[in-house]
């Protein structure tokens, strides 16, 4: 598997190996403004020997948030708070995009400093509660963004692209996986529109493919990805046609030239509809597998067999800042520790160690 640790370039951009780290929301902006910490700025540093780095999400603005202590790159205080870390990660070595993450209906109002509504392409309630500082709440409707009202979103995600590349990143990546806002366009459980934006498959793609293109017109496409996970059910999503709606999608995209398209699978159901993009889409694909536990050295095969250029990893780059070295010898690994994953210190965040201090 000497393919995965050698170079390979990524639109222009040289990259050490093809082992990426997957986005992992992990809630400790505890920066003014909702911003990254001297201990962000040492967490992404130490894993600067992936070949990629792909940030947790980002909100694109005040709405987009979705989560308790989530960073944003909407302001100016942010855009200065997270150069530090790309200055960081490149002194490294390493490459990083940004994560834009705009949850749509999977937020709160007491997230918000006046206490608004979160917006999407409809007014369905997602199942469920969300952790916050006040405790479990269960998920709200959310406000249906009006026709007129939906190129301001996209300006919102063009504006923070820019202040991503202002920031030093090497480029964004649109989250359109997860079931959060962009996903919640391509489902039609979530988007029961009748205008433009939903309906038929054409039109319920129409909104990824927007904020892409315009993505792209402002910073280039060398610079845009985005991020999809077919078939996946998280956040109350339900995609019964998935196997239509994401080759309408790739086929929009692949004329943009984007520096990448990264699928995750969810569930052992995804597989079937991976082969298919990658069968249709002809620039790079990251892919973040599907597994029995975390993603480890045996899916590495997959970019030998083809299905994917780069292959990313979550929950084992969270515990292994040095995953690449480690993933060359199959191992040991340190295990991840779900109680610290989201919020708290440095505890689970800054402090597993390295292969020469174990």
């Amino acid at each position: 598997m000497t393919i995965a640790f050698a170079p390979v370039d990524l639109s222009g951009k040289q990259l050490a190996n093809r082992i990426a780290m997957a986005p992992m929301t992990r809630s400790r902006a505890f920066g003014p403004g909702l911003t990254p910490t001297e201990s962000t700025v040492e967490y992404y540093a130490q894993r600067a020997g992936a070949g990629l780095i792909v940030t947790e999400g980002i909100q694109p603005s005040v709405t987009g948030q979705g989560y308790p202590d989530t960073p944003g790159l909407h302001s100016d205080e942010q855009v200065a708070a997270w150069r530090k870390v790309t200055d960081a990660v490149h002194a490294n070595g390493g490459r990083i995009f940004a994560q834009l993450m705009h949850s749509g209906r999977i937020g709160h109002p007491v997230l918000f400093p006046d206490g608004r509504a979160s917006v999407a392409p409809s007014a369905v309630a997602a199942a469920g509660q969300l952790f916050t500082h006040e405790g479990p709440k269960d998920f709200l409707p959310p406000r249906e963004l009006a026709a007129d009202e939906i190129p301001s979103v996209v300006a919102e995600f063009v504006h923070s692209a820019r202040n991503a590349v202002a920031a030093g990143f090497d480029g964004v990546e649109l989250h359109g996986a997860n079931g959060y806002l962009i996903q919640q366009f391509l489902s039609s459980n979530t988007n029961l529109r009748t205008d433009e934006w939903g309906g038929s498959v054409e039109n319920r793609v129409r909104f990824a493919v927007e904020v892409t293109r315009a993505v792209v017109e402002a910073i280039g496409a060398d610079r845009t990805a985005i991020r999809i996970s077919p078939t996946n059910a998280y956040n109350d999503i339900a995609e019964t046609d998935a196997h239509e709606v994401y080759p309408a999608l790739v086929d929009l995209l692949q004329p943009l030239g984007l520096a990448y398209l990264h699928i995750t699978e969810t569930n052992p159901g995804a597989r079937e509809v991976t082969v298919a993009l990658r069968e249709r889409y002809t620039g790079t694909v990251v892919l973040n597998p599907t597994t029995e536990g975390p993603t480890d050295h045996d899916s590495l095969a997959l970019i030998e067999e083809g299905l994917a250029d780069i292959i990313a990893f979550g929950a084992l780059f969270l515990a292994n800042p040095d995953l690449p070295e480690r993933l060359r010898t199959a191992g040991p690994y340190n295990a991840p520790d779900p109680a610290t994953f989201f919020g708290g210190g440095d505890k689970g965040y800054t402090d597993y160690p390295a292969l020469q201090t174990v």
